[in-house]
Parts: C-alpha cells; sequence; structure tokens
C-alpha cells in the first residue's frame, strides 16, 4: 500500500502543470502588491485578533484578500497579474494566523497587569513567525510538491481557484465591501452612539439565577454561517449547560452557603448569574476546553507520528534551490539566509532583557518550535488550517514547559511570564506554519516563485509584528482582557495552567468537573472542543452563532444542485467574511477613541427589541444574499 501511495505522489507531482508555466515571467513582487497586501494585513490581523478575544476563533483571510485584491488591482488599477494577486493575498493572510497565536497567549500578560510594551509583543510576534516560516521553508518540496495529490491543503487548494477564476474577482468583490459596511454600520450605532444596546437578556422567572441572552452583532452571525450548523450546534449545547444547568445548580447549592466559597469572595446567595460565571463557570469551562484540546491533540497523534516521521525522510532529500538551471518554480530562500534567521532568532530569545527566558528559553522555543512546526505544517494538508489543532498543542507545550522551567530553578511571577512567553512564540510558530503551508500550496498550483513568496511571507510578519501590539493595548482599554466584552478564552486557559502549575492555585475541583462534562460529550461520540467552547464563553455570544449557522443549515438542505450550492456558501462566507471585518475594525476605531478620553454614550437611546429587529433584518440580508440565484459565476 505504502509503495503504491509513493508511486501515486510521486507520478501526480512530476506530471503536475501549474497555471502559469515555469517558464512564463509575470509580475509578481511589486511594490503595489507590497502596499496592497500591507495594508489588508494590518486591517484582517486586527479584525481577527478582536474576533479571536471574542469568540476564541479567527477566520480564515486568504479568500476574501484574494477577491479584494483582484478588485482592486484588476477593477481599478487594470493590472491583470495572477501572481501579483496571489503576493497581496500570502502578505495578508499572514495578519490572520499572526492575529491568532498572538491572541491565544499574550493577553495573558494583560491580565496579569503587567502590561507589555509594544516592543516586546512585537519581539514576540517577530520571533513566533520567522520561526514558522524558515522552519517550513525546507519542508516545502517534500510537503507540498513531492505530496501533491495526497496531501490536498484545502484552503491553498480553494484560494488557487479562486485566484485561477480572476474574473470573478469584481462581482464578489462587492459582497465583501458590502459585508464591510453593513459589518462597521451595526457597529457604530450600537456601540458607538448607543443607539440601541448590542447585547440583550433576560433571566427565566421561578428559575433562579438561569439566563439566555444574545449579542446582536453581525460577527457572530457571520461566524455561524462559515462554522455551519454542526459546529454551532455543539457550541450553544454547550452554553445550554452552564447557562440553564450549571449556573442555576451552583446558585441553589450555593444558597445554602452562609461563607463565601472559593473562589469567590462573596457568598453564592449574593451573587447574580454574570458572578457565577466569572467565578465559577469559567473555570469549568477552561477544564473542559483544555480536556478538548488534549483530547484532539490525541486523536491526532497517528496522524502528528506519520507527518514528523515522512517530513522528516523528505527533509534529507530537500535542498533550496537557486542558481543557474533551476526553474523558477522550484527557487526557495538560500539556506544561508534561513540559517543565519535561526542564529538571530535565538540569540534575541536568549539575551533580549524584555523577553527574558535566557538560553534555557531559547533552547525550548527551537525545540518544541521544529516540532510543531513540523506537525503543524503537514497536519493542515490532510485536515485544513481550522482544525489544526494549535490550542492544544500550545496546552501541551505549557504543560511541559512549564514544569521544565520549575524544575530549573525558574519561580512565581517571572517563571509564569517565561512560560507564556515561550508558549506564545510556538503557539505562533504553529499557526504560521499552517498558514505558509497553504499559501505555499497555493503557490505550487498557481505557479507562483516560492522565494518571493517566502519573502512576501516574512514581510507580512514584519508589518503585522509592528502594529498588532497596538491593537492590543487599545482594545484591554477599551474593554479589559478576561471581561465579558473581552472574554480572551485561549489566553485566559493558558494563563490558568501556568498559574496552577506553578502556584498550585487553582479551584481543580471545578476544572476537574469541566473534564469530565467535555469527556462525557467524547463518550458520546462528539467533538468536545466545540462543545467546551461554548461551556466556556457566555450563551449570549452562541446563540447568534447558531442562527448563522441555521441559515446555512437551511440552504445546505434546500439546495440540491452541488455547483449552485457551492456558489450560495461562497457567496455567504463573503458577505459573513465582510461582517467580521467590519465590525471589527469599527470596534477598533471605537477602542482608539475610548483611549484618546472621548466620552461615548453610556445608556443605549432605544430598547433591546429594536436591536434584535436589527439583527434580524441583517440575518435576511445575508440569507437572501447567500441564498440568491444569479448567473452562474465561471
Amino acid at each position: 500500500m505504502e509503495n503504491k501511495e509513493n508511486a501515486a505522489q510521486k507520478q501526480s507531482a512530476s506530471g503536475f502543470t501549474p497555471y502559469i508555466s515555469p517558464h512564463e515571467h509575470r509580475p509578481e513582487m511589486t511594490w503595489t502588491a507590497i502596499i496592497l497586501g500591507g495594508v489588508l494585513a494590518i486591517l484582517f490581523g486586527a479584525a481577527n485578533a478582536y474576533l479571536g478575544l471574542i469568540v476564541g476563533m479567527t477566520v480564515s483571510a486568504s479568500i476574501p484578500a484574494a477577491v479584494i485584491s483582484m478588485a482592486i488591482l484588476r477593477g481599478i488599477l487594470r493590472r491583470n497579474s495572477i501572481l501579483e494577486n496571489n503576493t497581496v493575498q500570502t502578505i495578508t493572510s499572514v495578519g490572520e494566523s499572526l492575529a491568532a497565536g498572538v491572541i491565544f497567549t499574550v493577553p495573558a500578560l494583560f491580565i496579569w497587569k503587567l502590561q507589555p510594551s509594544m516592543t516586546t509583543i512585537a519581539f514576540i510576534a517577530l520571533a513566533g513567525g520567522i520561526l514558522g516560516i524558515i522552519m517550513m521553508i525546507p519542508l516545502r518540496k517534500a510537503l507540498i510538491v513531492k505530496e501533491h495529490g495526497v496531501l490536498p491543503y484545502p484552503e491553498g487548494t480553494a484560494c488557487a481557484e479562486v485566484l485561477i477564476a480572476g474574473e470573478k474577482g469584481g462581482g464578489l468583490a462587492k459582497l465583501v465591501f458590502s459585508g464591510l459596511g453593513i459589518g462597521a454600520l451595526f457597529k457604530f450605532i450600537a456601540d458607538g452612539i448607543k443607539a440601541f444596546p448590542s447585547e440583550i437578556e433576560t433571566g427565566i422567572r421561578g428559575f433562579k439565577n438561569a439566563a439566555v441572552g444574545m449579542d446582536t452583532l453581525p460577527s457572530l452571525l457571520g461566524v455561524g454561517f462559515i462554522i455551519g450548523p454542526r459546529i454551532a450546534g455543539y457550541m450553544l449545547a454547550g452554553a445550554v449547560l452552564g447557562w440553564l444547568g450549571l449556573i442555576p445548580l451552583i446558585s441553589y447549592f450555593g444558597s445554602f452557603a452562609a461563607n463565601p466559597i472559593f473562589p469567590a469572595t462573596d457568598p453564592i446567595s449574593k451573587l447574580g448569574f454574570w458572578d457565577i460565571w466569572s467565578n465559577y463557570l469559567r473555570y469549568i469551562g477552561a477544564g473542559a476546553v483544555a480536556f478538548g484540546g488534549i483530547v484532539s491533540l490525541f486523536k491526532a497523534l497517528p496522524t502528528i507520528a506519520s507527518s514528523f516521521t515522512i517530513a522528516m525522510r523528505g527533509l534529507g532529500s530537500t535542498r533550496g534551490g537557486t542558481g543557474s538551471g533551476v526553474l523558477r518554480t522550484e527557487e526557495d530562500m538560500p539556506m544561508p539566509y534561513i540559517i543565519g534567521l535561526v542564529v538571530i532568532l535565538i540569540a534575541v530569545l536568549a539575551f533580549y532583557p524584555s523577553i527574558n527566558i535566557g538560553i534555557p528559553g531559547a533552547l525550548l522555543v527551537m525545540l518544541f518550535g521544529f516540532f510543531f512546526v513540523t506537525v503543524s505544517s503537514r497536519i493542515v494538508g490532510i485536515v485544513g488550517s481550522s482544525s489544526n489543532p494549535v490550542s492544544g498543542m500550545t496546552i501541551a507545550a505549557l504543560i511541559l514547559i512549564t514544569l521544565i522551567l520549575k524544575l530549573i530553578g525558574f519561580s512565581g511571577e517571572s517563571g509564569m511570564v517565561a512560560a507564556i512567553t515561550i508558549g506564545a512564540v510556538i503557539c505562533i510558530s504553529a499557526a504560521m506554519a499552517g498558514d505558509t503551508s497553504q499559501d505555499l500550496k497555493t503557490a505550487f498550483l498557481v505557479g507562483a516563485t516560492p522565494k518571493y513568496q517566502q519573502y512576501a511571507l516574512m514581510y507580512g510578519v514584519f508589518i503585522t509584528s509592528l502594529t498588532i501590539g497596538l491593537v492590543l493595548m487599545l482594545l484591554d482599554q477599551a474593554y479589559g482582557f478576561g471581561s465579558k466584552n473581552l472574554p480572551a478564552p485561549q489566553a485566559t486557559l493558558m494563563m490558568m495552567v501556568v498559574e496552577g502549575i506553578m502556584n498550585g492555585n487553582l479551584p481543580w475541583t471545578l476544572v476537574f468537573i469541566g473534564m469530565a462534562a467535555a469527556a462525557l460529550v467524547e463518550l458520546m461520540g462528539i467533538g468536545s472542543l466545540p462543545f467546551a467552547v461554548g461551556l466556556y464563553l457566555p450563551i449570549h455570544l452562541s446563540t447568534p452563532i447558531m442562527l448563522g449557522g441555521v441559515l446555512r443549515g437551511i440552504i445546505e438542505r434546500r439546495e440540491k444542485n452541488e455547483d449552485m450550492l457551492k456558489q450560495k456558501l461562497e457567496r455567504g462566507i463573503l458577505l459573513s467574511s465582510g461582517f467580521i471585518a467590519g465590525e471589527a475594525l469599527m470596534g477598533i476605531l471605537i477602542a482608539i477613541a475610548v483611549s484618546t478620553g472621548m466620552s461615548l454614550p453610556e445608556e443605549p437611546i432605544l430598547g433591546p427589541l429594536v436591536s434584535l429587529v436589527a439583527f434580524l433584518l441583517v440575518a435576511a440580508i445575508l440569507f437572501v444574499t447567500a441564498n440568491s440565484r444569479g448567473k452562474e459565476i465561471s
């Protein structure tokens, strides 16, 4: 069987012809692409940071970026190079993946009130981003070229299809920009001028401290449409257990206790449902998320083991090609550049004062980074970036790293900061490696030059690293990490793991209860991670996500023509991406206004019914737009 697979992949790789011939030269890494890609990388990085800090997940920026790029380059500037478009989407996608790695870890430092500087955040992001790229480059020929036809790399392949069908760009770009406008306008009306509330909730009479609610935000509707009804349903199931089960249960039994029960400082009888969520349910949810993340990692262990083995086997025969006689599509960044960057990274991580992890920490980064970059690079080729268990990898790495640091003398605050910093670099590098792999797959299919793609990725890391720290600072100042407005679920979880190992002050009983709940879901044959995220987050986030998932489910059930269904989902996903980007960017503008001292209205002018009606109107726009039967796009 293995010999047949090897023969098949060799045949498919050797017989493959990219869209642009290796002998044909077109504009690729131009100044136009660099400037446009940099702007979009900053925008999508900020948007995904905002989204991830609220719901604990990010969305791929590659296809929306490719569509916007084609609209600007082809529609406005009249430039007609698919390779230039590819460079723009490559740079842009870096913003999304780098933001994901940063917001999963770095906000823990803000929750500890350490207030890291922009320079420190930039160095952490830069180190993780570059590490993820340079460690993936030697694997390109082994994973992308030799295993073409074996590893599909779904997001990279889909992006290549969009780029090749470049004439789609104008019409589809209108959907992205329309969604961007709707999302921004809704956020401005709801949270800027406070015309109506962006959150509605109600308690249930006769059911103490049970509550249901909804954040009436288009971005959450868009997330639900993108992830679909099944995953959205799992999230809502976790939220229902938490808000209609565990919170009332804790309230009922806690009402008989006259004294506070750790970790709360007030008796439970005096706590409302938000207080119980903050003091108890978050720890239960954190235990469930940790269990779900680790289980997803264990499920992937066979794939991880084979991925690492095959990648290492291929690495031995991989050489970066440059010089005369080498085809354009075979040229990688020269190996001396890669070795030099590795040396610089080790030196910066070991000796830069603000990072302060020392030589042991730098070596841990390189060791764990190399392993998880290799795993991430291949696993996304099988399951896609959206199913890449980056959180599970980071949790597993953090547990081992914190134990090692404690054994070698790191303790207290300095030990916790070192653990989170090392974990952040590893998390960012794993996320970046997955994105790099998808981008290199796109480049392979369209016929781009790998070395230019790799330089574009480096530039994207640099430009996003310079700005992501400012985004975090503004959001923390305006909303506060760890609050109900900005829960930062992954970062809070990472913080709890490190604190628990270093100080032993976690309410482990609550954590184990969450693990038991996630284990029950796994035993029922259901993936526990989406359920666990729903249990951790307020129900106010899961309900609008569920509505978006239902809208997609209706379209999938009613449309029997596969080609038409694909077009409908593509329209809905692009409009949803616009919702997310527009609302997030307006949220950051509001945060800037707050940080500069501008006073915003405190109470909404109109009531929650107006908010609900406006939200349902946006849902109707999404459904009608996605479900419309326009001319077939080809």
